[in-house]
């Protein structure tokens, strides 16, 4: 086998070699979106060139970014562009970024008016992550949430995250079994299932000391331009002072903010 200019051995049609490593084959991906990002369209043979590789892993690479969207074939020229997939990604990078900027005037805003601690969760996995909190003025001794992964099933962000999932990415999650932090905590899962319909149709979703003894949380969904719903919006107190009456006072606080980020969003409804 001999080998190129650089020193890497060189790819022969007919030759066999060991299959790339995952790591390569990510990189020539990224290679192949890159090129295209600047030429704006190329055949296989330009790639491969670009690549420094034959035009069959090339062809294989292209078509495993075309299967996923991401790049597409010009059926009049046969060549690759960037697909509608990367306006995915990207819009969902977009949301991220924003979903923090736009959320913090409101979550401020918010801890004002209804004096307790106010956090903005996302999914992660199997959890609900905070990315967000603002303590309001009777806070004065609280938990630090930001940045803890907290369970679906227990907490009312999470509810709100799981309610709004596709049915069967839902039904997964409802499969496992559902571990119990207190005794009000819902394990089962038909009971459950029944709780995530309400929270869809009233939108917004309630915590009773299901997580933990004497904390109780509202939360309703923030939702993206695309109709999606990204993350959730939540007021958390304790049960002595934010009590079940009250929940439902400050869950129409709740919700009108949540509505307020979705909006700013570039969500329309």
């Amino acid at each position: 086998m001999s080998d190129s200019a650089d020193g890497r051995p060189s790819e022969r049609a007919g030759l066999s070699h060991p299959p790339p490593s995952p790591v390569q084959s990510v990189d020539r991906a990224a290679g192949i979106l890159e090129f295209l990002g600047r030429q704006e369209e190329a055949g296989v043979t330009e790639i491969a060139a670009e690549l420094g590789v034959h035009k069959s892993t090339a062809s294989r690479l292209a078509a495993a970014l075309e299967l996923r969207g991401l790049i597409e074939q010009s059926e009049e020229r046969g060549k690759y562009r960037l697909g509608l997939g990367l306006i995915r990604l990207a819009g969902a990078a977009s949301v991220r970024l924003d979903l923090s900027r736009q959320s913090r005037p409101v979550c401020e805003h918010l801890a004002g008016r209804v004096a307790e601690t106010i956090n903005l969760a996302i999914l992660d996995g199997n959890a609900a992550i905070n990315i967000d909190q603002v303590l309001g003025p009777s806070a004065i001794t609280t938990h630090n949430w930001l940045g803890r992964r907290t369970p679906l099933h227990a907490t009312s962000s999470g509810k709100v995250l799981l309610a709004h999932l596709p049915e069967p990415e839902r039904e997964r999650r409802l499969s496992a079994p559902l571990e119990r932090y207190t005794p009000h905590t819902v394990t089962d899962p038909c009971a459950l299932r029944t709780q995530l319909t309400n929270v869809r149709t009233a939108g917004f979703a309630y915590s009773v000391e299901e997580l933990e003894r004497g904390l109780n949380a509202v939360a309703a969904p923030v939702v993206a331009f695309n109709g999606q719903v990204v993350a959730a919006l939540s007021a958390s107190g304790p049960s002595f002072r934010l009590t079940v009456q009250r929940l439902r006072e400050v869950a129409a606080l709740v919700r009108t903010a949540a509505q307020d980020i979705s909006g700013r969003l570039g969500h329309l409804g």
